[in-house]
């Protein structure tokens, strides 16, 4: 008796709600389905930021028949190894690999809730032949997690291909900009010079981190294979009469034919779940690099130094018609954080499984996987359309440097006195009190900076060539340098693994 159920009391049908029943049973005109869809919750994570082709790869029909290609492998593998499989089984099979009855899948799911009997059943219905044998020895989670990797490894290789063209298009700016002198800031506080270009190359650099994380995940995510009910592979002994060797050829056979080098050495009835952690934390990895990039540019637009595109007929504000709000860049931040705190539910279900296993992570998973990919591949859908078309105003970069040049100028103005013949001490006092008296009217009055007009008017400076002090060229380093070397040791090798997926333009939903 299953004491969760009160004797005599007749367990509850499955009702579905009244939107559901009015879309699925009962006929609209096109005008009115669009008007009854429109009642229900849909993700903006498809409908606002995510590309099509990561949006596919999560759907329902990229999961089911890849249930049914593990199924279809499954009894090609048991057939080489012996057991009574007919070859029209498996041709029947491979025939209704995409064709599925949704509705009827449905159907079958309301009566026995559980999912996969539901599609075992309905790919029975399709391949009658095979009825008897799909899903032969095999547990729940040979379809689910074995699918779920796929996926996962698809989707990585989706978001990998899009950060290739993140991190090209990041070079290229830093190439174009590698000498443009701008101000540096620690502590968000005017400091020494550095160039547009090599900022671009911080920003640049995480994200190659970045891209190495998804590269070894991809390179070592395992199949969790042909393990059985709680990983014993008891199913498969017995369907192989005691042959361990069949079994475990099994297990490599399947895996081998969907792509995968690597298999689980032991499983219980799921793959470790801290795989789902492993996989989720490169993402984080990508939401961190994006928020403070992005964040850096909303800093940027503020100065009038750097701006996100802005179309000709984009508005800024419902209110103030002059603004050129970042908004992409603020839609990516906010993404960003939504991927940040979806990361921490893949370690808690991984914590939370018991003993073999335990379904309290399925509810969890099916939202936090696909949505931490879906928001990933917006980010980097709008930073790919960012970055494509990022503006820079030289002007008013040069205007700020002009500000602080002559406080970061005073050193070398000191030092080419000296050699000039000046007494190092008495020199550095004057310095220091001009300095004060430039600041103070910066700060007290507004008024420019006229340090600089201060030493000139000073004879104690009258030998410094202060054009060639004031260079900024002289102030940022090895910055250009860096860049060279960045783009050549980094980021070229990076386009010539993904050359073919460098060329991407993103026209953003909204």
């Amino acid at each position: 008796m299953d004491l969760a159920m009160p004797v005599g009391k007749p367990q509850a049908k499955y009702t579905a709600s009244p939107c559901r029943r009015l879309l699925n049973n009962k006929p609209l005109s096109g005008e009115k389905i669009m008007t009854k869809e429109k009642e229900l919750y849909t993700s903006p994570l498809v409908e606002r930021n995510a590309s099509r082709e990561m949006a596919e790869l999560f759907g329902a029909q990229k999961k089911f028949s890849t249930w049914r290609r593990l199924w279809l492998e499954l009894a090609k593998a048991q057939k080489k190894f012996g057991l009574n499989i007919k070859q029209g089984q498996i041709d029947q099979m491979a025939r209704h690999l995409d064709d599925i009855d949704f509705k009827k899948a449905e159907r079958y799911e309301k009566e026995c809730r559980h999912d996969v009997v539901a599609h075992i059943r309905t790919f029975a219905d399709a391949a009658p032949k095979a009825a008897p044998i799909i899903h032969l020895g095999a547990t729940s989670c040979f379809v689910g997690d074995n699918a779920d990797l796929i996926i996962m490894r698809n989707a990585l290789e989706i978001t990998a291909g899009k950060l290739a063209a993140v991190i090209n298009l990041l070079g290229k700016f830093a190439k174009k900009y590698r000498d443009l002198a701008t101000l540096g800031y620690t502590h968000y506080q005017p400091a020494q010079l550095t160039t547009v270009g090599k900022r671009a190359t911080l920003w640049c650099y995480e994200l190659v981190m970045d891209l190495q994380e998804i590269e070894h995940r991809l390179e070592t995510l395992p199949f969790r294979g042909v393990k059985g009910t709680t990983g014993t592979q008891a199913s498969f002994l017995e369907l192989f009469d005691g042959n361990h060797n069949k079994v475990k050829q099994l297990d490599k056979m399947v895996a081998a034919a969907f792509g995968f080098k690597n298999i689980c050495a032991v499983t219980g009835q799921t793959y470790q779940r801290k795989i789902d952690t492993l996989v989720i934390n490169c993402l984080s990895s990508i939401a961190q690099s994006a928020h403070k990039l992005c964040n850096d540019i909303r800093l940027l637009a503020n100065l009038k130094q750097i701006e996100e595109p802005f179309e000709k007929t984009q508005v800024g504000s419902s209110a103030m018609a002059y603004k050129r709000n970042p908004m992409r860049c603020e839609r990516v931040t906010s993404l960003c954080r939504f991927v940040l705190s979806s990361a921490t539910s893949p370690p808690m279900t991984a914590s939370e499984q018991w003993l073999e296993r335990t379904l309290d992570d399925s509810a969890n998973r099916r939202i936090v996987i696909p949505e931490a990919f879906l928001a990933v591949d917006g980010i980097l859908q709008i930073l790919i359309n960012v970055l494509d078309g990022l503006v820079v105003y030289p002007k008013v970069i040069e205007g700020y440097v002009t500000a602080e040049l002559p406080f970061m100028a005073t050193e070398n103005i000191l030092m080419a006195s000296v050699k000039a013949g000046g007494n190092r001490q008495e020199l550095h006092e004057r310095i220091r009190l001009h300095s004060q008296a430039a600041a103070a009217q910066v700060k007290k009055f507004g008024q420019p900076n006229d340090l600089i007009s201060q030493l000139k008017s000073d004879m104690a400076f009258s030998k410094v060539n202060f054009e060639k002090v004031l260079d900024p060229k002289n102030y940022v380093g090895r910055a250009p340098k860096q860049v060279d070397e960045f783009i050549k040791g980094i980021v070229e090798p990076i386009r010539r693994r993904y050359r073919n997926q460098l060329s991407r333009k993103v026209d953003l939903h909204v």
